[in-house]
Protein backbone atom coordinates (compact mmCIF):
# COMPACT_ATOMS: atom_id res chain seq x y z
CA UNK A 1 0.00 0.00 0.00
CA UNK A 2 2.89 2.36 0.80
CA UNK A 3 4.36 1.74 -2.66
CA UNK A 4 1.01 2.40 -4.35
CA UNK A 5 0.40 5.64 -2.43
CA UNK A 6 3.92 6.93 -3.07
CA UNK A 7 3.65 5.93 -6.75
CA UNK A 8 0.45 7.95 -7.13
CA UNK A 9 2.04 10.91 -5.32
CA UNK A 10 5.21 10.88 -7.43
CA UNK A 11 3.56 10.26 -10.79
CA UNK A 12 0.66 12.63 -10.07
CA UNK A 13 3.00 15.51 -9.20
CA UNK A 14 5.26 14.96 -12.21
CA UNK A 15 2.40 14.58 -14.70
CA UNK A 16 0.75 17.73 -13.35
CA UNK A 17 3.99 19.72 -13.64
CA UNK A 18 4.56 18.47 -17.20
CA UNK A 19 1.04 19.17 -18.46
CA UNK A 20 0.84 22.49 -16.62
CA UNK A 21 3.88 23.63 -18.60
CA UNK A 22 2.02 22.95 -21.87
CA UNK A 23 -1.16 24.51 -20.47
CA UNK A 24 0.49 27.69 -19.19
CA UNK A 25 2.31 28.44 -22.45
CA UNK A 26 -0.79 27.64 -24.52
CA UNK A 27 -2.73 30.19 -22.48
CA UNK A 28 0.15 32.65 -22.73
CA UNK A 29 0.00 32.54 -26.53
CA UNK A 30 -3.81 32.66 -26.67
CA UNK A 31 -4.47 29.05 -27.67
CA UNK A 32 -7.88 27.73 -26.62
CA UNK A 33 -7.49 24.75 -24.27
CA UNK A 34 -10.43 22.33 -24.23
CA UNK A 35 -9.18 19.75 -21.71
CA UNK A 36 -6.51 19.40 -19.02
CA UNK A 37 -6.29 15.75 -17.97
CA UNK A 38 -4.20 13.84 -15.47
CA UNK A 39 -4.22 10.34 -16.92
CA UNK A 40 -5.62 8.81 -20.10
CA UNK A 41 -8.75 6.89 -20.92
CA UNK A 42 -12.20 7.12 -19.34
CA UNK A 43 -12.97 10.13 -17.16
CA UNK A 44 -13.13 9.44 -13.43
CA UNK A 45 -13.87 12.91 -12.07
CA UNK A 46 -13.75 16.42 -13.49
CA UNK A 47 -15.25 19.86 -13.66
CA UNK A 48 -15.68 22.65 -16.19
CA UNK A 49 -14.21 26.05 -15.53
CA UNK A 50 -14.50 28.59 -18.31
CA UNK A 51 -13.66 27.05 -21.66
CA UNK A 52 -11.52 24.24 -20.18
CA UNK A 53 -12.57 20.92 -18.67
CA UNK A 54 -10.24 19.71 -15.89
CA UNK A 55 -10.34 15.98 -15.26
CA UNK A 56 -8.66 12.92 -13.79
CA UNK A 57 -8.76 9.89 -16.05
CA UNK A 58 -8.53 6.16 -15.37
CA UNK A 59 -5.02 5.35 -16.62
CA UNK A 60 -2.44 7.26 -14.52
CA UNK A 61 0.54 6.70 -16.84
CA UNK A 62 0.53 10.17 -18.36
CA UNK A 63 -1.77 13.06 -19.17
CA UNK A 64 -2.65 15.51 -21.90
CA UNK A 65 -3.69 19.06 -22.73
CA UNK A 66 -6.20 19.14 -25.61
CA UNK A 67 -5.96 22.35 -27.62
CA UNK A 68 -8.12 23.62 -30.48
CA UNK A 69 -6.46 22.90 -33.83
CA UNK A 70 -3.89 20.56 -32.33
CA UNK A 71 -4.53 17.96 -35.06
CA UNK A 72 -3.53 19.17 -38.51
CA UNK A 73 -6.70 17.90 -40.20
CA UNK A 74 -9.03 19.11 -37.44
CA UNK A 75 -12.01 21.29 -38.37
CA UNK A 76 -11.95 24.56 -36.44
CA UNK A 77 -14.86 26.99 -36.06
CA UNK A 78 -14.36 30.46 -37.53
CA UNK A 79 -14.60 32.05 -34.07
CA UNK A 80 -11.75 29.83 -32.82
CA UNK A 81 -9.54 30.22 -35.89
CA UNK A 82 -7.30 32.86 -34.30
CA UNK A 83 -6.97 30.72 -31.16
CA UNK A 84 -6.07 27.51 -33.00
CA UNK A 85 -2.77 25.84 -32.13
CA UNK A 86 -2.12 25.07 -35.81
CA UNK A 87 -2.45 28.75 -36.78
CA UNK A 88 0.12 29.98 -34.29
CA UNK A 89 3.68 30.80 -35.49
CA UNK A 90 6.00 27.82 -35.44
CA UNK A 91 8.13 29.35 -32.67
CA UNK A 92 5.11 29.63 -30.39
CA UNK A 93 4.09 26.02 -31.09
CA UNK A 94 7.68 24.98 -30.37
CA UNK A 95 7.64 26.73 -26.98
CA UNK A 96 4.23 25.28 -26.04
CA UNK A 97 5.42 21.73 -26.72
CA UNK A 98 8.88 22.23 -25.18
CA UNK A 99 7.33 23.73 -22.04
CA UNK A 100 6.27 20.29 -20.76
CA UNK A 101 9.67 18.63 -20.45
CA UNK A 102 11.35 21.92 -19.53
CA UNK A 103 8.86 22.29 -16.67
CA UNK A 104 9.99 18.91 -15.37
CA UNK A 105 13.62 20.02 -15.46
CA UNK A 106 12.86 23.31 -13.70
CA UNK A 107 10.72 21.48 -11.16
CA UNK A 108 13.73 19.27 -10.35
CA UNK A 109 15.75 22.44 -9.66
CA UNK A 110 12.97 23.63 -7.33
CA UNK A 111 12.81 20.29 -5.47
CA UNK A 112 16.57 20.15 -4.93
CA UNK A 113 16.56 23.81 -3.89
CA UNK A 114 13.97 23.03 -1.19
CA UNK A 115 15.94 20.05 0.07
CA UNK A 116 19.21 22.02 0.28
CA UNK A 117 17.54 25.15 1.70
CA UNK A 118 15.83 23.19 4.48
CA UNK A 119 18.42 20.48 5.22
CA UNK A 120 21.64 22.08 4.02
CA UNK A 121 24.20 20.57 1.67
CA UNK A 122 25.13 16.91 2.29
CA UNK A 123 28.82 16.27 2.94
CA UNK A 124 30.36 12.80 3.48
CA UNK A 125 31.62 12.30 7.01
CA UNK A 126 35.41 11.97 7.04
CA UNK A 127 36.04 8.72 8.86
CA UNK A 128 37.31 5.18 8.34
CA UNK A 129 34.05 3.38 9.09
CA UNK A 130 33.24 0.32 6.96
CA UNK A 131 29.85 0.67 5.28
CA UNK A 132 29.64 -2.77 3.66
CA UNK A 133 31.70 -5.95 3.28
CA UNK A 134 31.58 -8.01 0.06
CA UNK A 135 30.69 -11.66 0.65
CA UNK A 136 33.62 -14.11 0.34
CA UNK A 137 36.09 -11.23 -0.04
CA UNK A 138 39.41 -11.04 1.85
CA UNK A 139 37.73 -8.65 4.32
CA UNK A 140 34.88 -11.11 4.86
CA UNK A 141 37.34 -13.95 5.43
CA UNK A 142 39.24 -11.74 7.87
CA UNK A 143 36.04 -11.25 9.91
CA UNK A 144 35.46 -7.57 9.17
CA UNK A 145 31.89 -6.29 9.51
CA UNK A 146 29.88 -3.22 8.51
CA UNK A 147 30.25 -0.57 11.22
CA UNK A 148 33.83 -1.52 12.10
CA UNK A 149 36.26 1.40 12.37
CA UNK A 150 39.67 0.83 10.80
CA UNK A 151 42.02 2.46 13.32
CA UNK A 152 45.29 1.55 11.59
CA UNK A 153 46.84 -0.51 8.80
CA UNK A 154 50.30 -2.02 9.35
CA UNK A 155 50.65 0.25 12.35
CA UNK A 156 49.86 3.45 10.44
CA UNK A 157 46.85 5.34 11.83
CA UNK A 158 43.89 5.83 9.49
CA UNK A 159 41.39 8.62 10.09
CA UNK A 160 39.85 8.93 6.60
CA UNK A 161 38.66 6.51 3.94
CA UNK A 162 41.20 7.88 1.46
CA UNK A 163 44.00 6.83 3.82
CA UNK A 164 42.49 3.34 4.12
CA UNK A 165 42.20 2.94 0.34
CA UNK A 166 45.74 4.25 -0.30
CA UNK A 167 47.36 1.93 2.25
CA UNK A 168 45.50 -1.13 0.95
CA UNK A 169 46.42 -0.26 -2.64
CA UNK A 170 50.07 0.33 -1.67
CA UNK A 171 50.30 -3.18 -0.19
CA UNK A 172 50.86 -4.66 -3.68
CA UNK A 173 49.01 -7.78 -2.58
CA UNK A 174 51.05 -8.48 0.58
CA UNK A 175 49.08 -9.36 3.74
CA UNK A 176 48.13 -6.32 5.84
CA UNK A 177 47.49 -6.04 9.55
CA UNK A 178 44.36 -4.13 10.47
CA UNK A 179 43.53 -2.74 13.89
CA UNK A 180 39.76 -2.56 14.25
CA UNK A 181 37.45 -0.81 16.71
CA UNK A 182 34.14 -2.61 17.10
CA UNK A 183 32.10 -0.87 19.74
CA UNK A 184 34.20 -1.07 22.91
CA UNK A 185 36.38 -3.85 21.51
CA UNK A 186 39.87 -3.50 19.97
CA UNK A 187 40.58 -6.23 17.42
CA UNK A 188 43.51 -7.08 15.19
CA UNK A 189 43.17 -9.14 12.03
CA UNK A 190 45.02 -9.84 8.81
CA UNK A 191 43.75 -9.66 5.22
CA UNK A 192 45.48 -10.30 1.90
CA UNK A 193 44.42 -7.70 -0.75
CA UNK A 194 43.53 -8.99 -4.19
CA UNK A 195 43.77 -7.18 -7.51
CA UNK A 196 40.27 -6.06 -8.49
CA UNK A 197 38.69 -3.89 -11.15
CA UNK A 198 37.42 -0.45 -10.21
CA UNK A 199 34.11 0.29 -11.92
CA UNK A 200 32.02 3.41 -12.52
CA UNK A 201 28.26 3.68 -11.95
CA UNK A 202 27.62 2.09 -15.37
CA UNK A 203 29.68 -0.98 -14.51
CA UNK A 204 32.55 -0.06 -16.84
CA UNK A 205 36.06 -0.94 -15.71
CA UNK A 206 38.07 2.19 -14.96
CA UNK A 207 41.26 0.53 -13.72
CA UNK A 208 42.64 -2.10 -11.38
CA UNK A 209 43.94 -1.81 -7.85
CA UNK A 210 44.45 -3.94 -4.75
CA UNK A 211 41.33 -4.20 -2.59
CA UNK A 212 39.97 -6.32 0.25
CA UNK A 213 36.24 -5.97 -0.50
CA UNK A 214 35.06 -3.14 1.74
CA UNK A 215 33.25 0.11 0.98
CA UNK A 216 32.94 3.32 2.93
CA UNK A 217 30.02 4.32 5.13
CA UNK A 218 27.42 6.51 3.42
CA UNK A 219 27.01 8.66 6.53
CA UNK A 220 26.71 12.37 5.74
CA UNK A 221 26.40 15.63 7.63
CA UNK A 222 24.40 18.62 6.43
CA UNK A 223 25.94 22.07 6.31
CA UNK A 224 23.52 25.04 6.37
CA UNK A 225 23.75 27.29 3.30
CA UNK A 226 22.20 30.52 2.06
CA UNK A 227 19.17 30.47 -0.24
CA UNK A 228 21.36 31.64 -3.12
CA UNK A 229 23.82 28.78 -2.60
CA UNK A 230 20.94 26.30 -2.28
CA UNK A 231 19.50 27.52 -5.60
CA UNK A 232 22.85 27.31 -7.40
CA UNK A 233 23.41 23.82 -6.02
CA UNK A 234 19.89 22.87 -7.13
CA UNK A 235 20.81 23.86 -10.69
CA UNK A 236 24.12 21.98 -10.43
CA UNK A 237 22.41 18.85 -9.08
CA UNK A 238 19.82 18.95 -11.87
CA UNK A 239 22.51 19.40 -14.52
CA UNK A 240 24.43 16.46 -13.06
CA UNK A 241 21.35 14.23 -13.36
CA UNK A 242 20.68 15.51 -16.90
CA UNK A 243 24.22 14.54 -17.88
CA UNK A 244 23.95 11.10 -16.26
CA UNK A 245 20.54 10.45 -17.86
CA UNK A 246 21.83 11.28 -21.35
CA UNK A 247 25.01 9.30 -20.74
CA UNK A 248 22.92 6.37 -19.49
CA UNK A 249 20.87 6.40 -22.71
CA UNK A 250 24.10 6.40 -24.76
CA UNK A 251 25.51 3.51 -22.69
CA UNK A 252 22.30 1.55 -23.22
CA UNK A 253 22.49 2.07 -26.99
CA UNK A 254 26.11 0.89 -26.82
CA UNK A 255 24.85 -2.20 -24.90
CA UNK A 256 27.11 -1.36 -21.95
CA UNK A 257 24.04 -1.19 -19.73
CA UNK A 258 21.88 -4.30 -20.28
CA UNK A 259 18.30 -3.73 -21.42
CA UNK A 260 17.16 -5.78 -18.42
CA UNK A 261 18.03 -2.76 -16.24
CA UNK A 262 15.13 -0.80 -17.76
CA UNK A 263 12.25 -0.36 -15.33
CA UNK A 264 8.64 0.70 -15.61
CA UNK A 265 5.78 1.74 -13.32
CA UNK A 266 6.12 -1.25 -10.99
CA UNK A 267 9.80 -0.56 -10.35
CA UNK A 268 9.07 3.14 -9.84
CA UNK A 269 6.35 2.23 -7.33
CA UNK A 270 8.73 -0.06 -5.42
CA UNK A 271 11.50 2.54 -5.32
CA UNK A 272 9.09 5.34 -4.39
CA UNK A 273 7.75 3.23 -1.52
CA UNK A 274 11.26 2.67 -0.18
CA UNK A 275 12.08 6.38 -0.42
CA UNK A 276 8.86 7.33 1.40
CA UNK A 277 9.75 4.95 4.25
CA UNK A 278 13.18 6.60 4.54
CA UNK A 279 11.65 10.06 4.95
CA UNK A 280 10.56 13.13 3.03
CA UNK A 281 14.10 14.09 2.00
CA UNK A 282 14.72 10.77 0.25
CA UNK A 283 11.32 10.93 -1.45
CA UNK A 284 11.92 14.53 -2.59
CA UNK A 285 15.32 13.57 -4.01
CA UNK A 286 13.70 10.65 -5.84
CA UNK A 287 10.99 12.93 -7.26
CA UNK A 288 13.69 15.29 -8.54
CA UNK A 289 15.58 12.44 -10.20
CA UNK A 290 12.46 11.01 -11.88
CA UNK A 291 11.44 14.51 -12.98
CA UNK A 292 14.79 14.91 -14.77
CA UNK A 293 14.39 11.49 -16.39
CA UNK A 294 10.86 12.33 -17.53
CA UNK A 295 11.99 15.66 -18.97
CA UNK A 296 14.91 14.19 -20.92
CA UNK A 297 12.99 11.16 -22.21
CA UNK A 298 10.19 13.41 -23.50
CA UNK A 299 12.76 15.45 -25.43
CA UNK A 300 13.97 12.41 -27.39
CA UNK A 301 13.20 12.86 -31.13
CA UNK A 302 10.64 10.06 -31.22
CA UNK A 303 7.28 10.76 -32.91
CA UNK A 304 4.33 10.96 -30.42
CA UNK A 305 6.73 12.27 -27.75
CA UNK A 306 7.28 16.01 -27.31
CA UNK A 307 10.73 15.64 -28.86
CA UNK A 308 9.19 14.23 -32.03
CA UNK A 309 6.90 17.25 -32.39
CA UNK A 310 9.86 19.57 -31.79
CA UNK A 311 11.68 17.76 -34.57
CA UNK A 312 8.74 18.43 -36.94
CA UNK A 313 8.61 22.11 -35.92
CA UNK A 314 12.37 22.45 -36.49
CA UNK A 315 11.93 21.01 -39.98
CA UNK A 316 9.08 23.45 -40.62
CA UNK A 317 11.14 26.42 -39.43
CA UNK A 318 14.11 25.47 -41.62
CA UNK A 319 12.18 24.50 -44.77
CA UNK A 320 9.50 27.20 -44.40
CA UNK A 321 6.79 24.58 -44.81
CA UNK A 322 5.25 21.99 -42.47
CA UNK A 323 5.82 18.26 -42.70
CA UNK A 324 3.13 16.69 -44.89
CA UNK A 325 0.17 15.21 -43.06
CA UNK A 326 0.85 11.77 -44.55
CA UNK A 327 4.52 11.77 -43.51
CA UNK A 328 3.55 12.88 -40.00
CA UNK A 329 0.96 10.10 -39.70
CA UNK A 330 3.49 7.46 -40.77
CA UNK A 331 6.08 8.79 -38.30
CA UNK A 332 3.54 8.83 -35.48
CA UNK A 333 2.48 5.26 -36.23
CA UNK A 334 6.11 4.16 -36.08
CA UNK A 335 6.53 6.12 -32.86
CA UNK A 336 3.46 4.47 -31.33
CA UNK A 337 4.80 1.02 -32.19
CA UNK A 338 8.19 1.86 -30.65
CA UNK A 339 6.57 3.29 -27.53
CA UNK A 340 4.20 0.34 -27.13
CA UNK A 341 7.09 -2.11 -27.59
CA UNK A 342 9.09 -0.26 -24.95
CA UNK A 343 6.16 -0.28 -22.52
CA UNK A 344 5.64 -4.03 -22.98
CA UNK A 345 9.38 -4.60 -22.44
CA UNK A 346 9.62 -2.56 -19.22
CA UNK A 347 6.48 -4.22 -17.86
CA UNK A 348 8.08 -7.60 -18.63
CA UNK A 349 11.23 -6.53 -16.79
CA UNK A 350 9.17 -5.35 -13.81
CA UNK A 351 7.22 -8.62 -13.60
CA UNK A 352 10.41 -10.67 -14.02
CA UNK A 353 11.93 -8.77 -11.09
CA UNK A 354 8.88 -9.50 -8.95
CA UNK A 355 9.18 -13.25 -9.62
CA UNK A 356 12.91 -13.11 -9.00
CA UNK A 357 12.41 -11.31 -5.69
CA UNK A 358 9.72 -13.80 -4.75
Amino acid sequence: MTSFISFIIVLGILIFVHEFGHFLCAKLFGVKVLKFSLGFGPKLVGFQRGETEYLISALPLGGYVKMVGEQGDETVNDEDESRSFANKPVWQRFIIVAAGPLSNLLFAVFVFFLVFAINGLPKPVENSVIGAVTASSPADQAGLKAGDVIASINGQATATWEEVADLISASQGKPISLEIKRGQEQLTTTAKPEISASRNIFGEETGKRYMIGISRSDEVVYEPVSLGKALLTGFAQTWGFIYLTILGIVKMIQAIIPASELGGPILIAQLAGKQLQQGWTSLAYFIGLISVNLGILNLLPIPVLDGGHLMFFTYEALRRKPVSQRAMEICQQVGLVLLATLMVFVFYNDIARLFHQG
